[in-house]
């Protein structure tokens, strides 16, 4: 499994690489490299892809600290930013959670009402439609069955398609390109062509809601550009950002976390057999911190001279949060290694922190809490249908999980 930081290794300044591989130890915890450099101290120097030396932050208090201080600048065209990989000469502006206030906050306030928790706590009886519909078909067919393809890809993008007003039918196209978009190892040009084809189809789309709006968050969107507070672009930037996130993350912690229970019997169990909804709230948080799929790290770079943990952050110097490690900080969760269910973890960094936290967690809780709480109790003999080691885990994806999950029952 790969994390935020693709090989372990020291240069011969002794400056380890970055990303740093997992794939050596289990599953679901952060690289043992990574940790072991937090034990040694919660900021330390790490070497890029183009040879920069930005800090690797591992320290859950300080991965906090710096991503609420506004000495911290989110902007990825600024110097010292920790890239991921060059920018093409043609690539797009970037998105809204790229940029820093007021820039920032102008644009992510066209979409913070729909992902409003009583906005989104009005959903339930949907989403929780469109669960069972899904199982009840997984039942009727074959077993076994990837339960990715069958149940864990197709629940949030039906969600995410009928919040933004996308047709379903265009599933296919849209997470083939997201998948391009999203895996770190592919070509940077592959992956910004893939963006292109994204924002073309949602600039198409919002050309349709500009002529013809419906009751969808694009729909919003064209009523905003329509009253010239935003230009088509930034909404067609919007859509492609709102697409993408709004099912390839849920997707993956639903299979993912499906996995952890399974290979956590006496877990899954204590959540199948409660009906108590504080429990299964419980269970979310605690698989967020457990599992914490997002594995770029929070990049960032100082704007000014910043002393933190002993250490001085230049201006200019690059900042990689690492929130999987900061999410297994012993300080500040007991026996972090170990999933537990009944404890409180309401204060992962999972959807990270600040100004620039996640913006659809609301929908992203909810949707996790209706699965976590409906599949185990009509599958209650759900079972892996192939060895643990034979479940091609993402090594190289920003967003970690499986691309199949055989499951029979």
């Amino acid at each position: 499994m790969t994390s935020t930081v693709e090989s372990v290794g020291e240069t011969p300044a002794g400056v380890p690489h970055f990303p740093m591989d997992r794939a050596a130890g289990c599953p679901f915890d952060p690289p043992p490299a990574a940790v072991a450099q937090r034990t040694e101290a919660p900021l330390t120097k790490v070497r890029m892809w183009d040879d920069s030396t930005p800090w690797l932050v591992t320290g859950y208090a300080e991965g906090r600290a710096l991503l609420a201080d506004p000495r911290v600048s989110a902007d990825i065209k600024r110097p010292g930013y920790p890239l991921q990989a060059p920018l093409p000469p043609d690539a797009p502006s970037a998105s809204f959670i790229l940029l820093d206030d007021p820039e920032h906050a102008r644009l992510r306030r066209m979409v913070t009402a729909p992902f409003a928790i009583k906005r989104v706590a009005a959903m339930r009886p949907a989403v929780q439609q469109i669960v069972d519909d899904l199982i009840d078909d997984m039942l009727a067919g074959p077993k076994p069955v990837d339960l990715v393809e069958a149940f864990a890809l197709p629940m949030p993008s039906l969600v995410i398609c009928q919040l933004l007003g996308v047709a379903y039918s265009d599933h296919d196209f849209f997470q083939a390109n997201s998948k391009i978009l999203i895996k770190r190892d592919n070509d940077p040009q592959e992956r910004n062509d893939a963006f292109r084809r994204l924002l073309d189809y949602l600039d198409d789309l919002m050309g349709e809601k500009l002529a013809a709006p419906a009751d969808d968050v694009l729909s919003s969107l064209a009523v905003r550009v329509k009253a010239g507070e935003l230009t088509r672009h930034e909404a067609a930037q919007m859509g492609v950002l709102l697409l993408i996130a709004g099912h390839e993350t849920t997707a993956n912690m639903i299979a993912l976390g499906t996995l952890a229970l399974l290979e956590h019997p006496t877990q899954l169990a204590l959540l199948r057999d409660s009906d108590d909804p504080k429990l299964v709230a419980s269970a979310v948080e605690e698989l967020l911190r457990y599992l914490n799929i997002v594995h770029n790290g929070r990049r960032r770079v100082a704007l000014e001279d910043i002393d933190i943990a002993g250490r001085r952050v230049r201006a200019g110097d690059g900042l990689v949060i690492a929130n999987d490690v900061a999410n297994r900080d012993p300080g500040v969760f007991p026996e972090p290694d170990r999933l537990d269910i009944e404890r409180d973890a309401r204060q992962h960094v999972a959807f990270g922190f600040g100004v620039h936290q996640c913006l659809g967690q609301p929908l992203a809780r909810l949707e996790l809490q209706i699965v976590y709480s409906t599949l185990y109790r009509r599958v209650p003999t759900l079972r892996l249908a192939a060895d643990i080691e034979q479940i091609p885990f993402k090594h190289d994806g920003g967003v970690y999980g499986v691309y199949e999950l055989p499951v029979t029952w």
